[in-house]
């Protein structure tokens, strides 16, 4: 008799914020599922389009290219989708669904958790997103800052969907899988050495203790 086998979850990994060639390199090797490039003027991780472009070039199989865009004119994220290599559309901004789905791609919404704000009715306006983030700001303000918000606030329902960001870094992420068990998580400054310089050693350190995680809880 074959006894059947308890499947385990597993947590999926997006490392946001990549700018060197050598760092889309450690990701990969590291075994995330997902690296994200940044197009936001104000962020110390924003990418030109022929760089992002070279980046998307270096990522292999398997492995997800995210384009985080902060309420962007539709033109600018249609250039990007015509020149840079993208499988997933991320919006951080105050973008409506109907926004979003323009571009006929899949497509991710990030909500902040700081303030006043119904995140489940919120998250049901963008029923066709393959994933709701949650990130420690307020609404409206930029993201990647590296706060964490209270994990204890998210609301049941949106976690079958539930892309937790905020604060996460190597010594936080295995608390953080064990108590929202979130579909995924997205980090950023959290592995690095300095803003948009990723460090290969934290990236190995944050997906060992995701790993970790999956296989206690």
């Amino acid at each position: 008799v074959i006894e059947p086998v308890e499947i385990m979850h597993r947590t999926r990994v997006k490392i946001c914020g990549l700018t060197r060639s050598e760092d889309v390199k450690a990701v990969a090797m590291a075994g995330a599922d997902a690296i994200g490039l940044v197009f936001y003027e104000r962020s110390p991780r924003n990418v030109g389009v022929e760089q992002a472009a070279e980046l998307s070039r270096l990522v292999p199989a398997f492995v997800t290219t995210v384009a985080l865009f902060k309420d962007p004119d539709a033109d600018f994220v249609h250039r990007v989708l015509a020149e840079v290599d993208i499988d997933l559309l991320q919006f951080h901004g105050s973008e409506e669904a109907e926004f979003c789905r323009q571009f006929h791609r899949p497509y991710i919404k990030a909500l902040g958790m700081l303030g006043e704000m119904d995140i489940v009715s919120k998250a049901q306006n963008y029923e066709d997103a393959r994933g709701i983030l949650l990130d420690g700001h307020a609404p409206g303000e930029d993201g990647g800052s590296g706060e964490r918000f209270d994990w204890s606030t998210i609301p049941d329902a949106v976690s079958e969907t539930l892309i937790l960001a905020g604060g996460l870094h190597p010594d936080n992420v295995c608390e953080a899988v064990r108590q929202v068990r979130p579909y995924a998580v997205d980090v950023s400054s959290g592995v690095e050495q300095d803003k948009g310089i990723k460090s290969a050693d934290l990236i190995q350190r944050f997906m060992n203790e995701v790993n970790r995680a999956d296989v206690e809880r």
